[in-house]
């Protein structure tokens, strides 16, 4: 129902929009307000209603109903939600930092590489 409303509507669209393109255009324009053109009254004469008129009225008509319905439609069929309802998600848990428990830490100052030294090796001795 809603497809067939909604391509009634663009062919309404496409109708009006070709309706007032044909139409002759009332002549002196912006111009006939400012005094630029002589005419009968303030918004021009009146013309004479030919069918180009009374097909844009019609489809000007058509095209508010359908509009005001399947916007009655679309509507109906959804819940109200939050702009910021999808925005956010849950954050995943981080991970634990492994312990790593199988080394000793190493005792001592800065410069402390985390090698032993022979005991024969202290203080620049050989084992010779």
């Amino acid at each position: 129902m809603f497809g067939v409303l909604l391509a009634i509507l663009i062919l309404d669209a496409i109708i009006l929009t070709v309706a007032v393109l044909l139409q002759a255009g009332q002549g002196g324009g912006l111009a006939a307000l400012g005094g630029g053109s002589s005419t009968d009254s303030f918004m021009g004469g009146r013309q004479a209603v030919t069918v180009l008129t009374k097909l844009s009225w019609w489809c000007g008509g058509i095209f508010l109903a359908l509009s005001l319905i399947l916007a009655g439609m679309s509507a109906r069929g959804s819940r109200a939600q939050s702009v910021l309802e999808g925005q956010f998600s849950v954050p995943a848990p981080a991970a634990p930092l492994p312990l790593n428990l199988n080394e000793n830490p190493p005792s001592g100052g800065a410069g402390n590489t985390g090698t032993t030294n022979n005991p024969g090796q202290e203080n620049g001795q050989s084992g010779n």
